[in-house]
């Protein structure tokens, strides 16, 4: 399996400890998203209130931008338990039910990547959700019986990156539904300064920001640049991430100043050189730079797309204007280049 890119949003297994230290624990502590804020602030507070468990939350955005820590923050201003787990794990209907069955009173029970529960996984969790019971079919055959096993009210917490994929009978059993977006530039400047001080490295002001602007409007990717800056400072400098220092490590990482690596700008490349701007299918584009197609389509286009660079269309990706300029490739007339269309 390839390594995940640099500027992914994705966790990688290696940095699963440095994050879990660089989280926030408390809604007051949490970065950005004040709509959402907002409305998990008022949404916990009633529970509270009335003694009751929260409604199931639906959290959804693109991977590194804190759905997870979201989670983990609810149970903390609830006071009570947190259990998690994932799509992919839960393989069968007996995984879910040891589980459930194991569920306390108010506990909030976290699923990530709720978009791949298997279908007869999926369709056990709906009791759980809407009637807080456990269906459990006993026997075989024609003397087959189900119970159903009481369960306490719970909080269900799902984190997603592909809203879509969630089926619209799951996705109607959650009372809040709240979409994560990018983060700006000041709010990703608050959370590198933040983090530097819980790794206790001093960073200047300017190169906080220049953090902010390289990192794709994910938190993930920013704390992720962090630490190897972090490195180049200690290694080839004082210790302190000055903005010389940030710009010349984060060049030697290959990321630009929009936040684009060395496969971002194949892609562009790409589209631009070998096909004269496009169109061109995201199979053509994968076999040119060896690359899958899937991770094209759900780690570099959306922010290429996001910047205007690149534009989808039934008949395939095409390069804007922008792109042409940035990338500083004449834009040619009349071009003999067949487009991929696959």
């Amino acid at each position: 399996m390839p390594n995940r890119p640099l500027v992914s949003g994705d966790l990688q297994p290696e940095e699963a400890q440095y994050e879990a230290g660089l989280r926030p624990r408390r809604l007051a502590e949490f970065t950005g998203q004040n709509k959402l804020k907002e409305n998990l602030s008022i949404a916990i507070e009633a529970a509270v209130k009335r003694g009751e468990a929260m409604d199931h939350v639906l959290l959804y955005g693109p991977p590194g931008l804190g759905k997870t820590t979201l989670a983990a923050i609810i149970a903390e201003e609830l006071q009570v338990e947190f259990t998690t787990t994932s799509g992919p794990v839960l393989q069968k209907k007996l995984d879910l039910t040891g589980i459930l069955s194991n569920i306390r009173l108010h506990q909030v029970f976290f699923i990530d990547e709720i978009h791949r529960l298997l279908p007869d996984v999926e369709e056990m969790l709906y009791s759980a959700l809407e009637d807080f019971r456990v269906d459990i079919l006993v026997g075989v055959g024609p003397g087959a019986r189900t119970h159903s096993l009481p369960m306490p009210k719970f909080t269900a917490i799902g984190a997603t990156t592909r809203q879509g994929l969630v089926s619209a009978p799951l996705r109607g059993r959650f009372g809040l539904v709240l979409r994560l977006d990018p983060y700006g530039v000041e709010d990703l400047k608050a959370i590198v300064n933040r983090s530097a001080r819980l790794l206790a490295v001093e960073i200047e002001d300017g190169a906080a920001e220049e953090l902010a602007r390289r990192c794709r409007g994910t938190p993930r990717i920013a704390n992720r640049l962090l630490r190897r800056v972090r490195d180049y400072a200690q290694v080839r400098a004082d210790g302190r991430i000055t903005m010389p220092v940030a710009q010349t490590a984060l060049n030697l990482l290959d990321v630009d100043r929009y936040g684009l690596d060395e496969i971002d700008q194949k892609i562009m490349l790409t589209v631009l050189e070998k096909y004269g701007g496009g169109p061109v299918g995201v199979n053509t584009i994968a076999a040119s730079i060896s690359e899958e197609a899937d991770t094209i389509e759900e780690v570099y286009e959306p922010y290429l797309i996001q910047l205007g660079f690149l534009n989808r269309t039934p008949r395939g990706r095409t390069a804007t204007g922008k792109a042409f300029e940035y990338f500083k490739v004449r834009r040619s007339v009349g071009t003999d280049a067949q487009p991929g269309l696959f």
